[in-house]
């Protein structure tokens, strides 16, 4: 993702999320309470359109998404996406899918850690959001179903078919993508689908402080390593050690390097700069 902006300016209202920032962490909060925080036309275009803008503006080193309420998401709203893609042609539904493949990009592309704050239901699209995410931080109430062929649709939607086999394997994938059927927290903890389990509500806390410890780190070798966790997932053995070189070797020129070198030397902590 390009820092370069053109003409367009920065968004000021965020109408379909609540975004805060707090010194390099973003939090951004699914915020539909009353509807198991489903998500709608809006809300997929807010966040596939946000990733990309903080990702210019450069100040953020993480981002923690949760959803407030009850639970994480419970996928697309049966009314306000269901209902109404029933009435688009071919064209229309297209788009609209490759709106939700582009969220699902923005999660992965973004060059600072994504971390998915996740409790009670995180089902169908909101599995998949939780899914592309660099952590996952859950507590014992979450429980995670891709409901896709539950409604008569693949369950490989929105990229679900490629991430998921890469996190827990071929056979729980196939399981999970195929039967639709929810995985509660200890189950997603033995097969990987959870990266650290917290206490009972205690997710988003948890969230919270691995944002700031990743924020608080050397965010241009984060950024790189997320960039070559993804490049990397379909590289033959030459070509990925191949670009961990060439990446190696521009980060060995970076300011951080060379700072972990006089921090080293003088017994102190580093101070990251990002750059």
């Amino acid at each position: 993702m390009s820092p370069f902006t053109g003409s367009a300016s920065r968004t000021e209202e965020w109408r379909h999320l609540r975004l805060t920032l707090d010194s390099g962490v973003a939090t951004v909060t699914l915020a539909r309470p009353d509807k198991l925080n489903a998500l709608t036309f809006g809300a997929y275009a807010d966040l596939r359109d946000l990733l990309p803008e903080l990702a210019r503006d450069g100040s953020v080193r993480a981002l923690v998404l949760g959803g407030e309420g009850r639970g994480f998401c419970s996928g697309g709203d049966v009314d306000e996406i269901i209902g109404a893609t029933l009435a688009m042609d071919t064209g229309r539904l297209l788009d609209f899918n490759r709106m939700t493949g582009q969220t699902v990009r923005a999660l992965r592309e973004c060059p600072f850690p994504v971390i998915a704050a996740v409790h009670g239901a995180a089902a169908g699209a909101g599995a998949v959001l939780a899914l592309a995410a660099d952590f996952r931080v859950a507590d014992p109430t979450a429980r995670f179903a891709f409901l896709f062929t539950k409604v008569g649709l693949s369950g490989g939607d929105m990229g679900a078919a490629y991430l998921l086999p890469r996190v827990v394997g071929l056979g729980h994938a196939t399981r999970l993508l195929m039967l639709g059927e929810p995985v509660r927290a200890p189950e997603a903890e033995r097969i990987g689908l959870i990266s650290q389990l917290a206490d009972e509500g205690g997710a988003h806390a948890a969230a919270q402080a691995l944002a700031r410890r990743l924020a608080d780190g050397p965010a241009l070798a984060l950024a790189q390593t997320k960039a070559l966790l993804t490049a990397e997932l379909d590289m033959p053995l030459a070509a990925a050690v191949e670009l961990d070189a060439a990446t190696q070797a521009l980060l060995m020129n970076s300011g951080d390097y060379a700072e972990f070198h006089a921090a080293f030397t003088e017994k102190r902590p580093p101070k990251w700069q990002g750059r």
